[in-house]
């Protein structure tokens, strides 16, 4: 009897002479640094000292638990951007092409005047002044897509003679600019535009344009005075309750045929096109949307 309880006391009590066990995994945490120690060699000596730890069964020396105190403050001080850099530091610069994406701008940056493609989306650009492209005729694509703009100056696009596509989709705007004469392609999806924003003949002398996007927006009614160019037309997802026989035709005149128009997209508007079939005569295609 006395044998077993010295087996089962000498049992008990070799676990508290072993080693104390390692620490836990969170509290080894690395972090890159601005100098010339490596993450690699910086492990490396946090291990050794972990080793010598585990070996005379101490804690942690108050010089490591300083250093990692002050590298948690460290990472507290937020990133900053210089937007006072030139634009093709800020930029991408290449082959006339301008790529200022997703960098926080609030305005259009000065450009190269050679310029001819220029893609600022995703920023939080508010107002394109008239000065923002007063030099730049070289402008063929501006793509303003998912910033903040409320408000564009009279004359902001008036110089860009040789322009033909244009994005102002997903921006707050109201109303529509006057726009170049050359525009193929013009997209303010997603703005808040209602039909006194946009003037009787916004689109008349726009004799190339062939690819509309105006869904998402505030629209009472469908845009007037449509070119002959056109090819695509969204207008999905507004407030449109109603449209005329001189909508897309021409009610003096019944044998008119739109031959380049090949899409009409009007779901999701409160209008019951079944209610104007003589709307849509001139069509090759119905437009999307409720019949009933």
């Amino acid at each position: 009897m006395q044998t077993l309880q010295a087996t089962f006391f000498l049992f008990v009590f070799v676990p508290l002479v072993n080693p104390a066990p390692p620490l836990q995994q969170e509290s080894l945490q690395f972090y890159e640094y601005d100098t010339d120690v490596s993450m690699g060699s910086l492990k490396q000596d946090y291990e050794m000292q972990s080793k010598d730890i585990r070996k005379d069964g101490t804690n942690v020396s108050l010089d490591t638990s300083l250093m990692l105190q002050s590298d948690d403050s460290q990472l507290d001080v937020p990133p900053t951007k210089d937007t006072n850099l030139p634009t093709c530091l800020l930029c991408v610069c290449l082959s006339g092409s301008v790529y200022c994406e997703e960098i926080d701008i609030e305005a259009v940056p000065p450009l190269p005047k050679e310029t001819a493609y220029l893609y600022a989306r995703f920023n939080k650009i508010k107002r394109i002044a008239a000065s923002d492209f007063a030099d730049i005729t070289t402008l063929r694509r501006i793509d303003f897509s998912g910033n903040r703009i409320e408000e564009i100056e009279d004359g902001a696009f008036s110089k860009l003679l040789l322009l033909e596509e244009l994005s102002l989709a997903e921006n707050r705007l109201v109303k529509l600019p006057v726009l170049p004469p050359k525009l193929t392609t013009f997209n303010a999806n997603q703005n808040r535009i209602k039909s006194r924003g946009i003037k009787a003949n916004a689109f008349k002398k726009l004799t190339n344009l062939a690819y509309l996007y105006l869904g998402h927006n505030a629209l009472e009614s469908v845009p007037l005075n449509l070119p002959e160019s056109l090819r695509i037309l969204h207008l999905q997802y507004n407030n449109i309750t109603t449209i005329t026989d001189d909508t897309f035709c021409k009610s003096n005149n019944t044998r008119y045929v739109r031959m380049q128009m090949d899409e009409i997209r009007m779901e999701g508007n409160p209008i019951v096109l079944a209610k104007h079939v003589n709307a849509f005569s001139c069509l090759r295609m119905l437009p999307v949307g409720t019949y009933y």
